[in-house]
């Protein structure tokens, strides 16, 4: 497998419709959020408030993408699209290991990939000469990297499930 293959399954290859996922990230985004919202003025620019500010704009964006319906209905009949909302046709949630890993993979995405925006605070605040990117990145970093070993670690080999 090649690793284009590797990062297409692994970040494309979850967001198929599934809205009792939905609703847990979109509850995970609000809690991440929630702590960075309420967070001590005097921190809310330091590093782990800015990690779960971030994260929770990863999760939010993960939530939304699982409660839309996606190709699973490309090329359906009205009639076999309706199958597919049927509720027992529902997809059960990942095994709760690799939920976990994946929902960490996910929180730690926003600071790896998001962590350039923080030039723009500096734009808007004056005051704020000197944030934390490096740290946020690396941060972000190592959460997505612990998320994808676990996924790693709990997935089955092909062939032995």
């Amino acid at each position: 497998m090649s690793l284009r293959e590797i990062f297409f399954e692994n970040l494309a290859g979850d967001l198929e419709y599934h809205p009792r996922r939905a609703v847990l990230y979109l509850g995970l985004a609000a809690a991440a959020l929630c702590f960075w919202i309420f967070s001590p003025s005097e921190t809310k620019f330091s590093t782990t408030p800015l990690v779960f500010g971030l994260g929770s704009l990863t999760l939010f964006l993960k939530g939304v993408f699982l409660f839309r319906k996606s190709s699973e209905g490309l090329g359906l009949t009205q009639s076999e699209l309706d199958d597919l909302s049927n509720s027992s046709n529902r997809k059960n949630l990942p095994s709760l290991p690799n939920q976990a890993a994946q929902i960490v993979q996910d929180f730690g995405a926003g600071s790896l990939l998001l962590w350039p925006f923080l030039n723009v605070g500096k734009d808007i605040d004056q005051s704020w000469v000197n944030p934390p990117l490096v740290s946020v990145f690396l941060t972000g970093a190592v959460f997505f990297s612990l998320g994808w070993l676990i996924r790693r670690l709990t997935s089955t080999a092909p062939g032995l499930g």
